[in-house]
C-alpha cells in the first residue's frame, strides 16, 4: 500500500528541541492502514514503511497517534535538512508500506 499526500511538520510537545519532528498521514488513510494491518504491529502499535520526502527516501515506521486519529510518521533532522524542511513547512510525503 502506498500513500501519497501533504503535510506540515509539526514538534512533538512533550520535547520542543526538533528532535521529534513527525507529519500526520490523512486520518482516511489512517483508517485503511489500521484496516489492512489487521493487528499486525511492532513495537509501541508501529508498522514498517519506505518514506519520501522531496529527493529523499528513507526506512522508517510509522506510529499511531490517537489524539490525532491518524499515523505519523517521523522525519529526522537528516531528511528535515537535506530537503531544508522546518516545523510548520508543507511538504509532499510518500509513504509504502512494507509489511502489507
Amino acid at each position: 500500500m502506498k500513500v501519497e499526500f501533504e503535510s506540515e511538520l509539526w514538534v512533538w510537545d512533550a520535547r520542543r528541541d526538533e528532535t521529534w519532528t513527525f507529519v500526520s498521514l490523512p486520518v482516511d488513510a489512517s483508517e485503511e492502514i489500521r484496516a489492512r494491518a489487521g493487528g499486525l504491529r511492532r513495537g509501541f502499535g508501529s508498522l514498517r514503511v519506505r518514506a519520501t520526502v522531496g529527493g529523499s527516501s528513507w526506512t522508517t515506521s510509522v506510529f499511531p497517534d490517537s489524539g490525532r486519529n491518524a499515523y505519523v510518521l517521523p522525519v529526522k533532522r537528516a531528511i528535515r535538512a537535506a530537503e531544508a524542511l522546518t516545523e510548520g513547512d508543507v511538504t509532499a510525503v510518500t509513504v509504502e508500506l512494507l509489511d502489507l
